[in-house]
């Protein structure tokens, strides 16, 4: 299997694409991806998005909110299943940091994979708030 990372400006990317992706991930289950409007001013309105695509589908995302000096802020890393534990997510995320390389990158973790991070060299850190609307 070939893939490929590569920015993108987040207004060129298909929207149905991007929700067929966060669906077959799991991530669209916390995700309000119903929501066109929403989830199109989510995706055009990140700084930072990197995609991962095999034979031009797309496969994967990492969506971020950087200042590119202190701190990127990765709100959304989403795979396909069927290529989860492949290497993309972690492909993401190094490309994420790559982009960025003096930033520390800070993400809130799904529960199901809160076990993964310290894997690939993040810490927790307990002291994050969230205050919903």
């Amino acid at each position: 299997m070939t893939w490929h990372i590569e920015r993108e400006n987040g207004v060129d990317l298909d929207l149905v694409a991007v929700e067929a992706l966060y669906r077959s991930s799991g991530l669209g289950a916390r995700r309000p991806i119903a929501e066109a409007g929403r989830l199109a001013a989510m995706v055009r309105n990140a700084n930072l998005v990197l995609t991962c695509r095999v034979g031009g589908e797309l496969v994967g995302i990492a969506r971020s909110i950087s200042d590119f000096s202190y701190v990127t802020y990765l709100s959304d890393i989403a795979v396909d299943q069927a290529y989860q534990r492949s290497g993309i997510g972690k492909a993401l995320i190094a490309a994420t940091q790559q982009e960025a390389p003096q930033a520390k990158i800070v993400l809130l973790s799904a529960p199901a994979a809160a076990d993964y991070y310290p894997h690939i060299g993040f810490t927790p850190h307990h002291s994050a708030w969230v205050r919903n609307p």
